[in-house]
């Protein structure tokens, strides 16, 4: 099995043999390399005494000290060139790794009733931040009775993303997906529970290689079928990781990821008279001259606005709680010297 079919483009590898993650299972990892597929767990040694590594997920390229019979031992976690991960919803703070060394982030949005504009632009964000291009697959095209307007509506939240309306049941749209899924290129799967991941996949690779389980009709929505994250290889050579469902999508670093998911936003940061403008009410503001003139909806300024108080949240609590009260102190200033203008315009009244 030559490793270079999975996307390892680096030189040969000294001291170990290079594999690449295709599963991650708790402590355990499968993993295929040069011997087939094989199961590693991690060196203890390296991962585990002060000798800062990251931790393997599905995707990762490693180094591995080869057992032919039993468990290899990872040593290595080679270097990223795209990285996606989340807040570890179980902890309630901290990362969770989700995918890593992919080409595109397909974004998976939902055509029937769970259709979701603030979802998406979560959504849109992470991709942005994690190194890939992002790509928009809105599913379930043959449910939607008004799918050209829905289109239109995530065309808004989603500047400079390509967007692929598709049915796995009908097969409509998937040519379109070819150029994204060609031999040693890889794509991540990222959508909530319900969306149809795993019905895409087994479109795209002509089979049944994922289970799928039943929506509820009531509000279109399922819970996840897939229980980990794996990387499947199509007929063609190109690789899909799929991901469980995500309830929840914690914010992390999103410094990038703003800056590309919402473009239409921060074109105007440049504009303003002061350099430091907080875009609240100081005079001269090119954001709020935008949103007064209809350049710029309301609502993706708020979004925007949300998601940057949710990752300083994550990231610093208290640095989020020093901003929020210094915004409370700057908004009751102003509401003060607005009600003094006002009793002073009624006393020369």
């Amino acid at each position: 099995m030559n490793i270079t079919d999975y996307g390892y483009t680096e030189l040969p590898a000294q001291g170990g043999t290079p594999a690449r993650v295709i599963a991650a299972r708790r402590e355990r990892y499968q993993l295929v390399c040069e011997h087939g597929q094989v199961f590693g767990r991690l060196k203890a040694g390296v991962y585990f005494a002060g000798n800062f590594t990251d931790h393997p997920t599905t995707g990762d390229f490693v180094l591995m000290e080869y057992n032919p019979l039993g468990d290899s031992l990872i040593t290595e976690t080679l270097p990223r060139k795209s990285f996606f991960s989340r807040r570890d919803p179980d902890r309630g703070r901290g990362e969770q790794a989700v995918a890593a060394n992919f080409d595109y982030v397909f974004v998976l949005q939902s055509l029937n009733q769970d259709f979701n504009l603030k979802r998406l632009e979560r959504y849109l964000t992470a991709a942005w931040q994690s190194g890939g291009v992002p790509v928009l697959i809105l599913t379930k095209a043959d449910l939607a009775d008004h799918s050209q307007a829905q289109v239109e509506a995530a065309a808004a939240v989603a500047p400079g993303v390509a967007i692929h309306p598709v049915s796995a049941l009908t097969g409509e749209g998937l040519a379109e997906l070819e150029p994204y899924l060609l031999p040693g290129k890889t794509v991540v799967f990222l959508g909530s529970s319900g969306v149809g991941k795993s019905s895409l996949v087994n479109a795209l690779a002509g089979e049944e290689l994922m289970a799928v389980k039943e929506i509820r009709e009531d509000d279109g929505r399922g819970r996840h079928t897939t229980t980990h994250r794996q990387l499947i290889t199509l007929a063609n050579g190109g690789m899909v990781i799929d991901t469980p469902g995500m309830r929840e999508l914690g914010m992390w670093e999103v410094g990038t990821g703003l800056g590309g998911a919402f473009a239409d936003v921060e074109q105007y940061f440049g504009r303003c008279r002061f350099s430091d403008c907080r875009h609240q009410a100081e005079p001269g503001c090119a954001v709020l001259a935008a949103i007064q003139a209809g350049e710029l909806p309301p609502a993706r300024w708020q979004s925007y606005q949300a998601l940057q108080r949710e990752a300083m949240y994550n990231n610093d609590r208290i640095a989020y709680y020093k901003e929020m009260q210094k915004t409370h102190k700057e908004r009751t200033k102003e509401s003060r010297q607005k009600s003094k203008l006002g009793r002073r315009q009624k006393r020369e009244k």
